[in-house]
């Protein structure tokens, strides 16, 4: 079996509240990422991002990745993980700090981010990323790479999420259980807008929806960068509760029904067609219009959207988002839900897909694989950079004390 290291390979996990996804990448030497395993396996022990029983949490990742594995013929060691839930917060902020030699150098640009990131949060909060959005350089501003450039004033303008510690340390343990280390706990629509937003609307303003089934991500990107995030507790599993009350059946019943006969508009229905609805324990199997199962889920997609367009609202970015919406996820490929998305918002909508990945069609043409893919584009794009000669490190630590001795002398 082909060790990890020698194919360099990358391994992603998107633990959500219906199922979790684990999808391995091979990093070809082009640099672009080939999709070559996948596994799935339906998630029991998570409610709404937060692990709610470790032990069908536990099962369902070394389920997962044992596939995925299976498929990429490897053996993961270590794997980025994303996490989501109502109980991360974000914020914008800035931090100012001196260029000490001159020129700004990455020392400076350390200090600066070190500024930014010194702010209050609750104690039971964690900080996730810290994401600079602009540097500016002696009141110049729109400089995302501020390195070399002269100045004796450097700021920096960051967005900070943070999550709850004791939420990210029941995904480290669930993880770890299975003999994996954890590379990197990743936001999941952080991860999500690497993987279907283009460069084009981060540029222009475009804000992208991952619907799950416990959770409802939002990110907003402007200038290159992001600029909000924020969860919402509506998404899919709300459609398939509205479903199993409505029609008195099962919830996994309700679910089947969801998938192979929703429509998220009733004009996407015909009226004639019927659909058969099992009851519930010894009662009787009844046939119901497809029609009815429409008017039962467009309510609850509608109040998604108007609970999301209020959030761009209260924080200033309706207006700012010229590029649209972008939605993704496994909730969102419901027919009719795109179309019912632009009447909500006044946007144009489009179905986000991963791309600028190759390998298994089922994976890189599939919305809910959005977060998994974007794991693995997120860790290709942080990868540590190993040095090639012995005596670089020795090097660069010699840059930085010369460094030091010009900003103190």
């Amino acid at each position: 079996m082909a060790r990890r290291e020698e194919r360099n390979l990358l391994v992603g996990i998107d633990i959500g509240t219906s199922k979790c996804v684990a999808v391995v990448g091979q990093l070809m030497p082009e640099g672009h990422i080939e999709i070559v395993g996948y596994g799935e396996h339906a998630s029991r022990g998570m409610n709404r991002g937060d692990v709610v029983n470790i032990e069908l949490t536990t099962q369902a990742i070394k389920r997962a990745v044992e596939n995925a594995e299976h498929m990429a013929n490897c053996r993961a060691q270590s794997v980025y993980v994303g996490i989501s839930g109502t109980h991360i917060r974000s914020l914008n902020s800035t931090g100012v700090a001196p260029v000490r030699a001159g020129s700004v150098s990455d020392r400076d640009v350390d200090s600066v981010m070190d500024a930014a990131r010194a702010i209050a949060i609750p104690a039971d909060q964690k900080i996730l990323h810290v994401i600079p959005q602009e540097f500016v350089v002696d009141g110049r501003e729109g400089i995302h790479d501020p390195i070399g450039m002269h100045g004796v004033r450097l700021e920096a303008k960051v967005h900070i999420v943070t999550g709850s510690i004791s939420a990210a340390q029941n995904i480290y343990k669930c993880v770890e259980s299975c003999g994996l280390k954890v590379d990197k706990l990743i936001l999941q629509h952080l991860a999500s807008s690497y993987a279907t937003l283009l460069p084009d609307e981060r540029d222009l303003g475009a804000c992208m929806i991952d619907i799950g089934g416990g959770t409802s991500d939002i990110a907003i990107f402007k200038g290159g960068t992001i600029r909000h995030t924020a969860v919402l507790p509506i998404a899919g599993n709300q459609v398939t509760n509205d479903i199993s009350v409505a029609f008195r059946t099962p919830a996994p019943y309700a679910e089947e029904l969801k998938v192979h006969y929703g429509v998220a508009l009733p004009q996407f229905a015909a009226a004639h067609e019927e659909i058969e609805v099992k009851g519930v324990g010894d009662a009787p199997s009844r046939r119901l219009s497809r029609l009815t199962l429409a008017e039962v889920i467009k309510p609850r997609y509608e109040e998604l959207f108007h609970f999301i367009r209020k959030e761009l609202h209260r924080s200033d970015w309706y207006e700012l988002v010229a590029g649209g919406v972008v939605l993704t996820g496994g909730s969102s490929q419901m027919p009719g839900v795109v179309e019912l998305a632009e009447q909500v918002f006044d946007l144009p909508v489009r179905l986000g897909l991963p791309h600028d990945v190759q390998g298994l069609k089922d994976v890189v043409r599939n919305p809910a694989c959005a977060t998994a893919v974007g794991l693995l584009m997120y860790g290709r794009q942080n990868q540590p950079q190993t040095p090639t000669l012995p005596t670089q490190g020795v090097g660069q630590w010699l840059h930085r004390v010369n460094e030091w001795i010009k900003g103190s002398f």
